[in-house]
């Protein structure tokens, strides 16, 4: 007993030592995935809008993060955790912290940022209605800085191979199309809706060059869900049925977003995707609730007036108590319940709503 004790001590050692000495070298060989860097909007921002002074989509008050851990609001848009927190207990990481909470330190964990900001969207002018939000072009150039710190830390080939196998998830779209469907919407008169959805498809490819050519490798890319179907949405219509309109132009954009990821890889082939449709995904809950174990799925759990979608989930608005029973938490966003879900089918569901591979496939690369 005491030979297995010492051999297992040792072993332990010796990885302890890799993980110490070789991981700032060769980006961690006792890590499968040693960092996740999240790019998106308020579906994954863990509460970098708290730090935009201008901002007015905020999370930091109740009845948001009810069900979180420490029963506390932390800037995320739900009553929970989110996809962001799921997607690192998948791959055993912390989860990112949020870079605004970082930048005054200028030194970022080696495990990962979230840059995610509520309100973003692929386009600059997206959150404009917001004042103040961090869109998609700033969130790159955000990792540029933590990049080019890895690359110190590092040297150049260490942060090669530490960020070849890290993940890099991006989750945004929705906001742009939300945006084109508002009404009186100035961009609405500028394209159609297929110009307008084409342009959203060329500019996140750009995007992913543009990580590309910071060594991103293993990206996982969301589609935008049922939009339409969002307790806002429905409001809008005359029998609170689903916006048909919007949904329309989501499918559009999510068969170019699979499209122009195919082309992507076929352009750079040592990269490798999951796509997760979170359209497919949402629209299977819309259909048959009772199968995942959800019973409201069109009234929002907090919020106020008709589908409690008349104002957001602010500290005066009431909220439902059978949270798990519900799709929506507030006018837009899915329950922390939804969010498990999707994390689930995003790491290891099936070719359904995740292609090529999914998630725990593509860390195995």
């Amino acid at each position: 007993m005491a030979n297995f004790i010492n051999g297992v001590s040792f072993k332990l050692n010796i990885c302890l030592l890799i993980y110490g000495v070789l991981f700032l070298s060769a980006g961690g060989l006792c890590q499968s995935v040693p960092a996740v860097y999240i790019f998106g909007d308020s579906l994954v921002d863990v509460g970098n809008n708290n730090y935009l002074s201008l901002s007015i989509f905020k999370a930091n008050f109740p009845h948001n993060g009810v069900d979180f851990p420490t029963g506390e609001a932390t800037g995320r848009f739900s009553n929970g955790k989110n996809t962001a927190d799921f997607l690192a207990e998948k791959v055993g990481l912390p989860t990112a912290q949020p870079y605004l909470s970082l930048v005054l330190e200028s030194k970022f964990p080696i495990t990962g940022v979230n840059f995610a900001s509520g309100g973003a969207g692929l386009f600059d002018r997206t959150g404009d209605i917001f004042k103040q939000v961090i869109p998609m072009s700033q969130q790159v150039e955000y990792y540029s800085l933590v990049h080019g710190q890895l690359v110190q830390q590092l040297g150049v080939d260490g942060a090669r191979i530490h960020l070849s196998k890290s993940l890099f998830m991006i989750v945004i779209g929705g906001n742009d199309l939300f945006h084109y469907f508002r009404n009186n919407s100035k961009v609405s008169k500028e394209y159609t809706p297929q110009q307008y959805v084409d342009l959203m498809a060329s500019t996140i490819k750009q995007f992913m060059q543009r990580l590309y050519g910071m060594d991103a490798r293993k990206f996982v890319v969301t589609g935008v869900a049922v939009i339409g179907c969002c307790p806002s949405q429905r409001k809008q219509t005359t029998a609170n049925e689903c916006n048909g309109e919007a949904n329309y132009w989501s499918t559009k954009y999510n068969d170019g977003l699979k499209a122009l990821l195919q082309d992507l890889k076929s352009e750079l082939s040592d990269i490798n995707y999951s796509h997760f449709d979170t359209y497919g995904a949402m629209d299977n809950i819309i259909q048959d609730p009772q199968a995942y174990g959800f019973a409201e799925i069109k009234d929002a759990c907090c919020g106020f007036g008709n589908m409690k979608a008349d104002l957001p989930c602010i500290p005066i608005a009431t909220y439902c108590s059978n949270r798990r029973d519900h799709l929506f938490w507030d006018r837009v966003h899915p329950t922390e319940a939804v969010s498990s879900l999707f994390a689930d089918l995003l790491y290891n569901g099936s070719q359904k709503f995740t292609f090529p591979i999914n998630v725990e496939q593509l860390v195995k690369l």
